[in-house]
């Protein structure tokens, strides 16, 4: 009897035990992700006589390092800058995205797997590899130094295109076959069945977009030369390397500022964002 009685028990123990160990690592994930953001934003509300690295809460806690961040570099130019790029950049892949996804997604044409396969194998190569190519070509464009040039490379990314495809081939045939039994053409279906099905994998393709056209700094900084161009990251670094500035509080203050859009796009769009990654628009 007693034996029986255990049995369960140790059962009951080994799932808490599991249950435990699961949640121990979502919490050191949370703090690895999370800890380096929380105190940027701590060291960003500390006052010009407080120790940067001394204790974790700021003791004269101020929001007075924003407005020198403000008066020390052109902080809303730069913003405007990469807000015009990044705005481009989601805008761009939203439709090439779209379109070139919806394309790989129907049958009946040749080609159609070999095209998939060149795109998939793209992926392979990273950015570093093409780059002097890729500033060689915006260089004879006559690109280089303006914000079209730092737009242009990322127009459209090939994994945006396959999160489209797959959120397309998701669609039932059925609604499809509806749909072309009604009279809808090509477009007619592309914009008004298939474009309102993948609303999930439009919000990933737009939070990614934005934050690789907001956070890229190794473009920018091959293409950009006048200060006036600067992205908001090359302006934060050249806050970093300033030697009259010289203040790591500042420094925390600019990065924290410079959360604030990303953050922003993602309360408003996380709904539909969990939605594509629950509906597999992630997978190839």
């Amino acid at each position: 009897m007693s034996a029986r009685v255990s049995a369960p028990a140790r059962g009951r123990g080994r799932r808490r035990a599991g249950r435990a160990g699961r949640y121990a690592a979502l919490l050191l994930m949370l703090l690895v992700m999370v800890g380096p953001i929380v105190w940027q934003f701590l060291t960003s509300l500390r006052g010009r006589t407080e120790n940067v690295y001394e204790g974790v809460l700021p003791s004269q806690p101020t929001l007075g390092n924003y407005v020198r961040v403000a008066e020390s570099f052109p902080l809303l130019q730069y913003v405007g800058n990469t807000l015009t790029v990044a705005v481009l950049a989601v805008t761009s892949n939203l439709l090439f995205a779209a379109m070139g996804g919806y394309a790989l997604s129907r049958a009946g044409w040749k080609g159609r797997r070999s095209v998939f396969t060149v795109l998939v194998a793209t992926l392979m190569f990273p950015f570093e590899s093409v780059m002097i190519s890729m500033f060689l070509t915006v260089r004879e464009m006559g690109l280089v130094d303006t914000l079209i040039g730092v737009w242009l490379p990322g127009a459209v990314s090939v994994l945006n295109i396959m999160i489209m495809r797959a959120a397309f081939l998701a669609v039932p045939r059925e609604i499809e076959e509806a749909a072309v039994l009604d009279g809808a053409g090509e477009w007619t279906r592309f914009t008004r069945v298939f474009l309102p099905a993948a609303k999930g994998a439009l919000a990933v393709v737009c939070i990614t977009s934005f934050m690789g056209a907001w956070d890229d700094f190794l473009w920018p900084l091959l293409v950009l030369t006048d200060s006036d161009h600067y992205t908001l990251q090359l302006g934060l670094k050249s806050l970093a390397g300033a030697t009259t500035v010289n203040d790591q509080r500042l420094v925390a203050a600019g990065a924290t500022a410079a959360l604030v859009p990303m953050v922003l796009l993602f309360c408003a769009l996380q709904r539909f964002f969990f939605k594509g990654v629950g509906e597999g628009a992630v997978k190839l």
